[in-house]
């Protein structure tokens, strides 16, 4: 598995998963954002927040009826991709549950994609979760599973790097949360 945690890159190791004859890698974040939990919270399930944190290396449109919603209810939301802004990465669906575990909060996302070169990742898994650190401040923990066949290690390097841009922005972007 490959692990990032606390802004430094931990192990890359491929775990094989032999029922579906498929390697799985992961990217992990761990942070302390500061802002409360429940402004993380609010945070995490919100569009314009998930379209920050990405922008501008990856940006999204709604292809639902009505656009983004205000917040992520559960269910499927189906977005165009583009790298950059300008090319097309194809289709994807993001499948929004959420779960709470004592204090931890939870964001999963199921969904993958439906069209375009993104179609080469065929598994993935995406949790967030938010629980409350020292001095009001918020843990944040990001874990992204991912299959895309053969080029599965290739493609962690590219997520890898993305992850990293979103963990700068989510510190950037958190003492403003309310």
């Amino acid at each position: 598995m490959c692990t990032y945690a606390n802004a430094t890159p931990t192990t890359c190791i491929p775990s094989e998963q032999p029922e579906a004859q498929t390697v799985t890698m992961r990217v992990l974040l761990k942070l302390t954002l500061d802002c409360t939990p429940d402004a993380a919270w609010t945070a995490l399930r919100s569009p314009a927040v998930f379209r920050q944190v990405s922008s501008p290396f990856t940006t999204f449109e709604s292809l639902d009826d009505g656009g983004f919603p205000e917040s992520w209810t559960p269910g499927d939301h189906r977005v165009e991709v583009r790298g950059l802004g300008i090319v097309p990465l194809g289709e994807q669906s993001i499948r929004i549950s959420t779960e709470q575990r004592g204090d931890v909060r939870l964001v999963h996302d199921t969904g993958g994609p439906i069209s375009g070169p993104l179609t080469m990742v065929t598994r993935w898994h995406h949790t967030m979760a938010v629980s409350p650190g020292d001095d009001g401040a918020t843990l944040y923990r990001d874990r992204l599973e991912f299959s895309a066949g053969p080029l599965t290690p290739l493609v962690w390097v590219g997520f890898w790097a993305f992850w990293q841009w979103r963990a700068l922005q989510l510190r950037r972007l958190a003492p403003g949360w309310r």
